[in-house]
């Protein structure tokens, strides 16, 4: 059935009998009709994909810290690959060999990349941790109050009163989710995926469960706020147990660099220094120049390239995630870059 089947109906269904359509209203409806299914479809377009991220840029790129990326590659890959092409124009291919040039842009793009990531990321898992450490204390309120007499909706109408830190916002949707008349259950779910951690959608996911089973809902909460209670004790534990891990990867950065500092400074500098003499007295049998840029700029890709990926690691043992060590990647691949720039 067309639009126009569709709206021939529609406008029959409210006429009297013996009363026909003329085609100017036919067209009219038509109209009207494609009219309010573009807005609809525009509106569609708007709610996800690249038209929400037109409409909502900001808001889209710091929702996840994955999504930062989709402005930090294209900005650092034009970084590099148009500083690259800059700097052969003007000074030739030579640039490749005999200056940094190409190596500090090379730099300064991954950290483009690196650093926005590594922030979102950082202040997320504070908010992650602040949520998960309210949880506890929210689900043994809420089954005092059950405890009471009290059913789960006035539960958290009362409990929605008390300060829960970054939990409190969440606590408050919930509150009014279910005073416009949406049931706990459903309101529950829409809380757990609001909070958006694992921890809270196993919580959630057991207590909705109960809640539907008409069990004891209060035991059933309790034994939420202990698991939860668990799982963030035992993630504390583990990272105070790796933290030493985590040093031991970054004192050993900082030894490469100052053994490689002493090693430039007084041996490779001593090496060129004499080689160059004896090449301009003409001995023979020395070894030669000694290239110290060449030697420099390849201690220089080293640090950096341990910096770098020593930091993930860091993050691997520390976290668990190997993103949440591109804070300490970032922060070394700049103090090598610095160090090999300015003081070696």
């Amino acid at each position: 059935m067309g639009i126009k089947d569709i709206t021939s109906s529609l406008f029959h269904k409210g006429r009297p009998a013996g009363n026909t359509i003329t085609p100017a209203e036919l067209s009219s409806m038509e109209a009207e009709f494609a009219e309010i299914t573009a807005k609809l479809e525009q509106e569609r377009k708007t709610r996800q994909g690249f038209g929400r991220f037109m409409k909502h840029p900001l808001q889209v790129l710091t929702e996840k810290p994955e999504n930062i990326l989709i402005v930090c590659i294209p900005l650092s890959l034009l970084l590099f690959i148009g500083g690259t092409f800059f700097m052969v124009r003007s000074y030739g291919m030579s640039v490749f060999f005999t200056t940094t040039s190409i190596d500090d842009l090379a730099v300064f793009a991954v950290l483009i990349t690196i650093v926005p990531l590594a922030l979102l990321d950082f202040k997320e898992q504070m908010r992650i941790k602040n949520l998960e450490n309210a949880l506890p204390n929210f689900f043994r309120d809420l089954a005092g109050m059950n405890d009471s007499g009290m059913n789960l909706p006035n539960a958290v109408h009362i409990v929605a009163s008390a300060e829960y830190g970054t939990l409190t916002p969440h606590i408050h949707k919930l509150d009014n989710a279910m005073s416009w008349g949406i049931g706990f259950v459903e309101a529950l779910y829409h809380f757990g995926k609001g909070l958006g951690t694992k921890v809270a959608d196993r919580s959630v996911d057991l207590i909705a469960k109960a809640s539907r089973a008409g069990g004891d809902v209060s035991e059933v909460l309790r034994a939420a706020a202990k698991d939860t209670f668990e799982v963030v004790n035992l993630q504390q534990e583990r990272a105070n147990n790796m933290i030493i891990y985590v040093v031991i990867v970054l004192v050993a950065f900082a030894v490469f660099c100052g053994v490689i500092a002493i090693l430039v400074s007084t041996f490779l500098t001593t090496m060129a220094t004499a080689g160059a003499k004896a090449v301009g007295s003409g001995a023979v049998g020395f070894g030669g120049v000694v290239d110290l840029f060449l030697y420099k700029r390849l201690f220089s890709h080293a640090a950096m390239l341990q910096g770098f990926f020593s930091g993930l690691v860091a993050g691997q043992m520390g976290e668990g995630r190997f993103v949440g060590g591109l804070k300490y990647s970032a922060a070394m691949l700049l103090i090598a870059w610095i160090v090999f720039r300015f003081i070696i």
